[in-house]
Parts: structure tokens; sequence; C-alpha cells
């Protein structure tokens, strides 16, 4: 499955203690998320990609497991049901 997502512009971020309220600009929405749903938008950054792929991503800048990769298809399973992202 890949995933994709608007680009960073498209979305205002504030930091919250644990959580980051995010403002989408196209569909007006503020959305409240817990780590590491902000992060795996900022790693949609670079393009379409699966959960192996974001796994990548975020692994360079994480510790990260390869068992992670079903944690990633979660949150971006949410992320798709929050409208912030979208499979392609």
């Amino acid at each position: 499955m890949i995933y994709a997502a608007d680009p960073p512009a498209a979305r205002s971020l504030v930091a919250l203690d644990e959580m980051v309220a995010i403002f989408h600009r196209p569909s007006g929405t503020t959305h409240l998320l817990a780590s590491p749903a902000p992060e795996l938008l900022d790693a949609l950054a670079s393009g379409p990609c699966d959960a192996a792929g974001l796994l990548a991503r975020l692994s360079e800048r994480f510790d990260l497991v390869d068992s992670a990769i079903d944690a990633i298809t979660a949150r971006m399973d949410e992320l798709v049901l929050a409208g912030l992202a979208w499979r392609t």
C-alpha cells in the first residue's frame, strides 16, 4: 500500500507538550496528534511511499526496528481516516 499526503505547506503545526496541533489548510480542520503521526507526515514530504519506505525514512532520524512496520501501517491508516493522508 502506497501512502501520500499534502505537502508540509498545507499544514500549520503547534507543539503542545506531548501532542501536536495540526491545522490542515485544505480541509480547514485542526487535528491533535501524538508521535509518530507528525513524523510520518513529515516523512511523506519526500513523496509517496509504502510502510517499508516510511520505516527507512524514519530510521534515518530515529532508532527503529523492522517490527515497526505494523505500527507504521496502523498509524498511517489512522491518518487516512483523519483525512491527513491517503492511499494511492
